[in-house]
């Protein structure tokens, strides 16, 4: 368990290869007509067919259910957090405790500017003038970088989140990327995730408990009203609801 380590970099099996495991996994566990397999059903999955060397989660660290989820069937499994420069203190605070509590290695992902020198080269607060650039800037390239070295990512995106995330599958070919993309959470709702969390002691951003149902960058993130879309404190007032990682 420790963090800023390197990502791993894993012996990857070609794309095909790839591209048929998503699609004989999706016949297992999205049967046509049948129920759908379970979270733990979905990591045994890949228990089964990934070495823990091979796969990475990716971790806001506004919550570690999906690290606890994963790393309690592939232990010492890395954990990416996209370490923007923006994050709220109680951000960081999460990840370090996710460090200290879960058989996981954190990986600090940085952008290849510091804010300081894309606020030299863009001007101050890109964020609030083109967030699709600097969501570009200081999220998808980094986290593109890191993942060329696995073959298979698991995220924490679900369905009830927002209309963008409704058909999220629990299998599926990141074509951007070039490797597989799992989702376990995706049918969890936003109580089911506090509910797991309570009960396995999982850490959980503070925030959580102050109407953050989902947490970014702190420039871009504000409270959410009771009942309001969990992701409309994200880029409030803007037309971007997100920062394109799940695109």
């Amino acid at each position: 368990m420790s963090v800023s380590l390197a990502p791993r970099v894993a012996v990857k099996r070609d794309a095909d290869t790839l591209r048929a495991l998503v699609e004989s996994g999706n016949a297992l566990l999205s049967p046509e007509g049948g129920p759908e397999a379970s979270a733990a059903e979905v990591v045994a999955w890949v228990a089964e067919n990934f070495s823990a060397d091979a796969a990475a989660v990716a971790c806001s660290m506004a919550d570690a259910v999906l690290p606890h989820v994963v790393a309690g069937q592939l232990p010492g499994i890395d954990v990416l957090f996209l370490d923007t420069g923006y994050h709220f203190t109680e951000t960081y605070v999460t990840r370090d405790e996710v460090a200290r509590a879960l058989d996981v290695r954190i990986v600090d992902v940085l952008p290849r500017q510091t804010v300081a020198q894309q606020d030299a080269e863009f001007g101050a607060e890109l964020f609030s003038r083109d967030p699709g650039q600097c969501c570009a800037l200081r999220k998808v390239a980094p986290l593109q970088e890191a993942l060329a070295g696995y073959e298979l990512w698991f995220t924490g995106v679900r369905r009830e989140e927002a209309p963008t995330r409704a058909n999220t599958p629990l299998l599926q070919w990141d074509e951007r990327n070039g490797l597989i993309k799992v989702n376990p959470l995706a049918a969890w709702t936003f109580d089911e995730l506090l509910d797991y969390a309570g009960a396995h002691q999982v850490p959980v951003n503070l925030l959580m408990s102050h109407g953050y149902p989902s947490i970014g960058c702190a420039p871009c993130t504000k409270p959410v009203a009771e009942g309001e879309d969990p992701r409309s404190g994200r880029w409030a007032g803007l037309a971007k609801t997100e920062c394109g990682l799940h695109l």
